[in-house]
């Protein structure tokens, strides 16, 4: 007996029934909270990623100087003396 394929999930069928299930399970008053949620987090990650993207092209250009004697990315002008 051959097998059927297997169901597309991302055609328009499988989207709507993805979408009756996910309204079934969290509610209707729910979805919106997590979609805002989701579009934040993913804010937030572009956010990082240029960030980072950023710190790499000034580190590798030599641009953030030398971390210092505290080693959290301060400079020698930055970190505090001990006064005598």
């Amino acid at each position: 007996m051959p097998f059927s394929p297997p169901a597309n999930i991302a055609g328009p069928d499988g989207l709507i029934i993805v979408l009756v299930i996910a309204i079934v399970l969290f509610g209707s008053t729910q979805i919106p909270k997590i979609a805002r949620s989701l579009g934040s987090a993913q804010k937030e990650f572009k956010k990082g990623l240029e960030d980072g993207a950023a710190e790499d092209d000034g580190t590798a250009k030599g641009v953030a100087g030398d971390k210092g004697a505290a080693g959290d990315g301060a400079t020698a002008e930055q970190t505090p003396h001990a006064s005598s």
